[in-house]
């Protein structure tokens, strides 16, 4: 199959089957893993500002629940696919698996483009999603959060809406919420500040201090920047990023001699991280072409945006000088490319490993929210910490002693247990 023909479902699937041949897994293990146990579409009638009426088409989709109750964001994207959120429910199985906490993976979205929706508008389309799936969502069955383009105002719509169909208050239906209104401290950092854990641990590997390390990012929004904070006070630099200008409609990478300023680049970014071109060139920054962060003379890459970022014709691109690539991103490396990273030797820290802080934090405020007492944020991160590296240690351990590539160690361990998951329950 050429690369072109590749959708991101059959990308999830390739990689599954890879794992399961070399695990041995009997047909019907087999066979169930690779399909989601359920998938809903939905349609939306919604009422716009100006009277209209607008169809919007939203999907759910739980891969499997063995392990738990399924998890997984719920994402507002203009070309949003069925096909995306498959593979985006089956990674987040194995993402909970490989952290190992006690949930499946689930993953929704809405085809829409926010940008061009008024707040009212984006309340009444995540209040429908709710009514349409109230059925088929809760704090024991399947736990929304926030994803692309989506925040805790829309989670606490949502959870609005469930606690007025259900008649009580369910605070563990939805995480990502406010602080104050069951929101966990520290969840905002979560998913960034959970990569560059990772990162922390894979420069260890390989014998290569912080201080010593320059970084090229693609992708500005809550993952990128709290990514790029926390590599920075590890010593880390940062010397491209990349991401989306909304007046351009355009991706464009920022890159800047000696190293990016942070707080610079926030100062020009819109709400949904994409950074304003111009506002960028007043701070001095060299704007180059979108893909230009794939090319820099950088140890670490971390593809932080979207899916099928890293592809067989830009791949042998890298620099030479690349020794890491921590995968932010929900799939961001097509198979024709990961075989390519593979030969090379870069150690990759796959992406349903070095982003599972989200989850980790989203299961930390189910915790806390199930308990009604909630964490102090140095808790909260600290105890994120521990997973995150432990998890890391365990991947990177049967890799040394299985000589495996570090996805396929990571698969190794979370396929494995959500396996016999199923074998216990007698599924299979």
């Amino acid at each position: 199959m050429a690369e072109k023909d590749y959708d991101a479902f059959a990308m999830a699937q390739e990689q599954f089957d890879q794992v399961a041949e070399s695990l041995g897994l009997e047909p019907s293990v087999k066979a169930l893993l690779r399909e989601p146990m359920r998938e809903y579409h939905v349609t939306m009638p919604i009422e716009m500002e100006d009277g209209s009426v607008r169809i919007f088409k939203g999907f759910r989709v739980q891969h499997n629940d063995a392990r738990g109750p399924a998890k997984g964001g719920i994402r507002f994207h203009p070309q949003e696919t069925i096909s995306t959120i498959k593979a985006l429910s089956m990674w987040m199985t194995w993402k909970c698996s490989v952290v190992d906490i006690p949930l499946g993976g689930s993953t929704g979205g809405i085809i829409c483009d926010p940008h061009n929706l008024s707040p009212r508008e984006q309340e009444r389309l995540s209040r429908a999603w709710v009514r349409q799936l109230s059925r088929d969502l809760g704090p024991l069955t399947d736990v929304p959060a926030p994803d692309v383009m989506t925040n805790g105002q829309h989670m606490l719509w949502m959870l609005d809406e469930y606690e007025t169909i259900h008649g009580g208050k369910y605070p563990g239906f939805i995480t990502g919420k406010p602080v104050g209104m069951g929101g966990s401290l520290g969840r905002t950092e979560a998913t960034g500040y959970g990569v560059i854990f990772t990162v922390r641990e894979a420069l260890k590997e390989i014998n290569l201090k912080p201080e010593e390390t320059r970084c090229s990012i693609q992708g500005f929004g809550n993952v990128g920047q709290h990514a790029v904070k926390l590599f920075l006070q590890l010593g880390g630099r940062v010397d491209c990023v990349a991401c989306w200008d909304q007046a351009d409609q355009a991706a464009y990478s920022y890159y800047k001699e000696g190293g990016i300023d942070v707080d610079e680049l926030i100062s020009v970014s819109d709400r949904f991280g994409g950074i304003n071109k111009a506002g960028a060139e007043k701070l001095g920054y060299e704007v180059l072409p979108g893909d230009a962060w794939l090319e820099q003379d950088v140890d670490l890459l971390i593809p932080a945006a979207l899916e099928n970022q890293i592809r067989g014709d830009n791949v042998d691109k890298i620099s030479p000088r690349v020794k890491i690539i921590a995968e932010a991103a929900n799939g961001p490396t097509t198979p024709e490319a990961d075989a390519h990273i593979r030969e090379r030797g870069i150690f990759l820290i796959p992406d349903f490993l070095a982003n599972a802080g989200g989850v980790t934090c989203s299961y930390f405020e189910q915790v806390q929210c199930n308990m009604n007492y909630f964490w102090e944020k140095d808790e909260v991160l600290g105890k994120l910490d521990q997973k995150m590296t432990s998890a890391f240690l365990a991947v990177a351990d049967l890799a040394r002693r299985k000589n495996l590539y570090m996805r396929d160690a990571a698969y190794t361990i979370a396929i494995g247990r959500v396996a016999e998951a199923c074998r216990g329950r007698g599924w299979v």
